[in-house]
């Protein structure tokens, strides 16, 4: 037995060697977003999407309906544009919440694939967003939601299918009661018997059947022009291209039936260098001579242009007066300053 006070031994360890710094610490991590990003998660942010989903709605919920309203909107250039049009009002909301965007995203699309509808689905999907937040608070998943949704559109999709008969696209009364339906709860429901058989007869104007394949391209093909002055009951159909330009030239020729039709993309006047340009003349004559080389180069372009005996020349350039007296000369008309979406 040892003594209290006998001596101890302290047994020493070895002195610790310091850890190495981990990655993280050596590394630290790189920020991807902006440092004034908000960024929101979990119930926050679905809570958040549903508000915006809901205020969409709420904007243009009272221009539903055969008791809607119109709105009242400033556009950028400063007019005022009166619509019940979801997708006319939705396109003029400037609107910085992601949920909202998707709203208008979303009537965007259905104005784009249907052409009608765009008040109604978004109507439908704030509905849709209010009946699913209790449903999020009673701790349900997201997806659990969202396969309920597909269940639904699936038995919509049946009822519908029941209730939908076949159209004969040679009756035009049917094809009447249909677009009437669209455009019946629009503010030129008014001249609806109007509208409907100007939209009738340029949808069967662009009508193409060959072959079995069936297309109409309206945005290509139909196009429509406003002209100040009239009234609406002077709006028609042409079947043909309208282009709202005059000719160049007083003693061009105005009506050409089957006329041969040459399209320009190029400038029939004196061809401009692209730089700053100084041209140093000594003598009278080389003046005259540099005139003369300018019309030579007009002259030979209507020679090229009038070797395929055209009726009509249309460029998106401009035409100077040498230009226009040659092809006058030769019994062509002329149409300059084209845009080009309509050459």
């Amino acid at each position: 037995q040892m003594s209290p006070y006998a001596p101890t031994a302290t047994a020493l360890s070895a002195p610790t060697r310091p850890r190495p710094l981990s990655s993280a610490a050596m590394n630290p991590p790189v920020m991807v977003l902006n440092t004034n990003t908000k960024r929101e998660s979990g119930r926050k942010a679905q809570l958040g999407n549903i508000t915006a989903g809901k205020a969409v709605a709420d904007i243009i919920r009272t221009t539903l309906g055969p008791k809607s309203m119109l709105k009242m909107l400033l556009d950028p250039t400063g007019g005022i544009v009166m619509t019940n049009d979801g997708n006319a009002i939705l396109r003029e909301v400037d609107v910085s919440h992601p949920g909202a965007k998707s709203m208008v995203e979303l009537s965007r699309a259905q104005d784009e694939e249907v052409g009608d509808g765009t008040t109604s689905v978004i109507v439908i999907a704030g509905e849709m967003l209010h009946v699913a937040e209790p449903l999020l608070m009673r701790d349900f998943h997201p997806t659990v939601i969202c396969s309920g949704f597909l269940k639904a559109l699936d038995d919509a999709l049946g009822v519908l299918n029941a209730m939908s008969f076949p159209i004969d696209l040679g009756n035009r009364d049917e094809l009447r009661n249909l677009v009437r339906s669209s455009i019946g709860t629009k503010f030129i429901s008014r001249f609806s018997d109007l509208m409907v058989d100007l939209a009738l007869d340029a949808v069967q104007t662009v009508y193409i059947d060959s072959g079995g394949r069936k297309e109409i391209d309206i945005k290509r093909y139909a196009k429509v022009e406003k002209l100040p002055g009239g009234d609406i009951e002077h709006s028609r159909v042409l079947k043909g291209v309208m282009v709202n330009k005059d000719v160049t030239h007083a003693k061009m020729r105005r009506k050409i039936e089957r006329p041969r039709v040459v399209l320009l993309d190029c400038t029939l006047e004196y061809k401009k260098n692209e730089s700053a340009t100084s041209v140093e003349l000594t003598d009278e004559s080389q003046w005259e001579l540099l005139l003369k080389q300018e019309e030579d180069w007009i002259a030979s372009i209507c020679q090229d242009i009038l070797a395929v005996k055209p009726d009509v020349v249309v460029t998106e350039k401009g035409v100077s007066d040498l230009a226009q007296h040659f092809l006058v000369k030769a019994g062509g008309t002329v149409l300059r300053r084209m845009g080009k979406t309509d050459n």
